[in-house]
């Protein structure tokens, strides 16, 4: 799962910000007598996108912060507020006039693909505001609090290195408590609404803050750039700078967060709904449809992806019942799955032998990533355990893209927490879906694009990225991992994990399911521990549709490249198949299902 995707604090806040792309048409042949036009347009509209792009970043300086773009790592707005979501739906409606008026007509290839994409989107945000998601801006995934640690903590995107970049990050925490009172009358709107979350969730918010919160402002997370300030700065600033982060955590943020703490627990707590689903809210039926189409970029319904899960459930047990064989296990499947989860030869003894093994797949998969990749991204990554602040509600694992300017590089998070959960037949298809081939190749190559817009090298689309990184796992073997029948397990059990979350999640948001069945569902036809499916229960709960999008675009890829390779024959070469799905960065399943097309037709010819 790549980190701040639409789910992260950019989802909750800045929607304006965020690229949710949408399919686009495919690109036609411009005749003779148009190409100067098309030139011209395609200049018009770079500029435009230029604009637009540089618009983007003052209005959400977080997103410019994650990039590695430094001008506004001071500025905090008020993300929360009515006049910020007011400004957002203006800027959206403002660009695409401006983009619209210009048109398609005589564009074609990149220009063309990056127009579609670009009208689609901001018609797509603006879609999104008929449902009221900034009445539920916090769960257990995340929350101003939890991101406000990550940025704060000195080891998260914000840089700390100068004492401008001190300075910067004492003008965002000194803004703290004015998101925070937005935040609550956010959620008190929703309890007069109805749009309220889940208990389920919430009771695992207050902990989180607890464990944020201290009276002694040196013992907080937050103490952590003055622990390490840079031995080079003169003693009057670190004076200084140590008393103004006193100051900010002891009397800005530590307040607000025992402010947000007490009304989650007296106020918000007892408004908390039992149900679970997203159709069980005012309107939630049409907001999860919603959800379903932008998730995955297709016209699925919810119905019909709970088949396909189904259908895909009981594939993989087939393929699970031949590694039964193979290791001549005698049981069921379900005692099999007991058997994986339980037996102690597939436990780490330490939380630094879970990491060394990690690691050592880098080199591994490296001595043969040529044979399947030409195209391969420059910018390196590396692995770090997840924080403990975080790793209870935590994913597995999760990666978070390099900055635009090199200074930091891709960080493959890698969830330690309870550790005799974390199995060593888990490793292998984890780490070619989060670092290499899949995030960091396709997330890292998106940013190194060149000749195409901002808003596309730094923008997502979960099918296209999620989708490519199960896609990877599906190369272990040609990559010299899956050497054994357990480890090959582990990447039929993590394809069964997703293809359980087409069953679970639209069981939760249109068929009535429980946070009860849907962790029984998981158990009963898995290997998943019961806290890692009660996490991903929760998981499901908070993001309504969002898990959708791994194995429907994983599905779009494998059928693509089986096409590819019927259509080719000993033409199909692997390695260009999967530079084409890559060199254009994240796309709706649409657009690839037609530049894929238009490749085959290429190469046949």
């Amino acid at each position: 799962m790549s980190a701040f995707t639409r789910q992260s604090l950019l989802a909750i806040a800045v929607a304006a910000s965020l690229i949710a792309i949408a399919p686009a048409a495919p690109a036609r042949a411009a005749q003779p007598a148009q190409a100067a036009t098309s030139e011209s347009k395609a200049q018009r509209l770079d500029r435009l996108y230029a604009e637009y792009w540089e618009e983007t970043l003052k209005l959400s300086p977080i997103q410019a912060t994650l990039q590695g773009d430094p001008r506004y790592n001071d500025q905090m707005p008020d993300f929360y507020s009515a006049q910020f979501r007011t400004d957002a739906i203006a800027f959206s409606e403002r660009w695409l006039k401006k983009v619209e008026a210009i048109g398609p007509a005589g564009l074609q290839g990149q220009d063309l693909l990056s127009y579609e994409i670009f009208v689609e989107d901001l018609r797509d945000s603006l879609e999104a505001e008929k449902y009221p998601g900034w009445m539920l801006p916090v769960n257990q995934m995340g929350s101003l609090v939890t991101y406000a640690a990550m940025f704060g903590s000195g080891t998260g995107p914000q840089p700390f290195k100068t004492v401008k970049d001190y300075e910067n990050w004492l003008a965002r925490g000194n803004r703290l408590p004015v998101l925070i009172d937005s935040m609550i009358g956010n959620m008190r709107e929703g309890m007069k609404a109805g749009v309220v979350q889940p208990r389920a969730l919430m009771v695992k918010v207050v902990p989180q803050i607890d464990a944020l919160t201290n009276d002694d402002p040196t013992k907080t997370l937050f103490w952590g750039p003055i622990q390490s300030m840079p031995a080079d700065f003169s003693e009057a600033d670190k004076a200084r700078l140590t008393a103004a982060y006193r100051d900010m955590i002891g009397k800005q943020v530590m307040p607000s967060f025992r402010k947000l703490r007490t009304f989650l627990a007296d106020e918000y707590m007892p408004a908390t709904r039992d149900t679970v689903g997203l159709d069980k809210i005012p309107g939630g039926a049409e907001w999860y449809a919603f959800n379903v189409r932008q998730s995955t970029t297709t016209d699925l319904t919810p119905a019909q992806i709970h088949q396909i899960g189904l259908d895909e459930v009981a594939r993989i047990h087939g393929e699970i019942r031949k590694i039964m064989a193979e290791v001549g296990f005698k049981g069921s499947l379900q005692d099999f799955f007991k058997f994986m989860r339980e037996d102690k030869q597939f436990q780490y003894p330490s939380e630094e032998a879970l990491l060394k093994h990690y690691r050592s797949l880098e080199a591994k998969v490296n001595v043969r990533i040529g044979e399947q990749f030409s195209l391969m991204p420059k910018a390196g990554f590396e692995i770090r355990p997840v924080e403990a602040f975080r790793a209870k509600s935590a994913a597995g694992g999760s990666y978070q893209g390099p900055s635009e300017d090199g200074s930091r590089p891709g960080i493959f998070y890698v969830n330690t927490y309870d550790l005799p959960t974390r199995k060593t037949w888990d490793a292998e298809d984890l780490y070619l879906h989060e670092a290499v081939p899949g995030h960091h190749f396709q997330i890292a190559l998106q940013q190194e694009l060149k000749g195409v817009p901002a808003f596309r090298r730094f923008g997502g689309e979960t099918a296209f990225s999620e989708g490519w990184g199960l896609y990877a796992e599906s190369l272990g073997k040609s990559l010299g991992v899956y050497e054994n029948p357990y480890d090959h397990f582990g990447y039929l059990q993590n394809e069964l994990w997703r293809a359980i979350r087409l069953v679970t999640d639209t069981g939760l948001h249109s068929k009535g399911w429980s946070r009860e069945q849907v962790i029984k569902y998981m158990l009963d036809n898995s290997a998943e521990s019961e806290t890692q499916s009660t996490a991903e229960a929760e998981r499901y709960i908070a993001w309504p549709a969002q898990a959708l999008a791994y194995k429907i675009g994983e599905l779009k890829i494998q059928e693509l490249k089986q096409r590819a390779r019927k259509a080719l024959g000993a033409k199909f070469d692997v390695r260009e198949f999967h530079a084409e799905v890559l060199k254009d960065g994240a796309v709706p399943l649409s657009v690839l299902e037609a530049k894929i097309d238009r490749w085959i037709a290429s190469k046949k010819a």
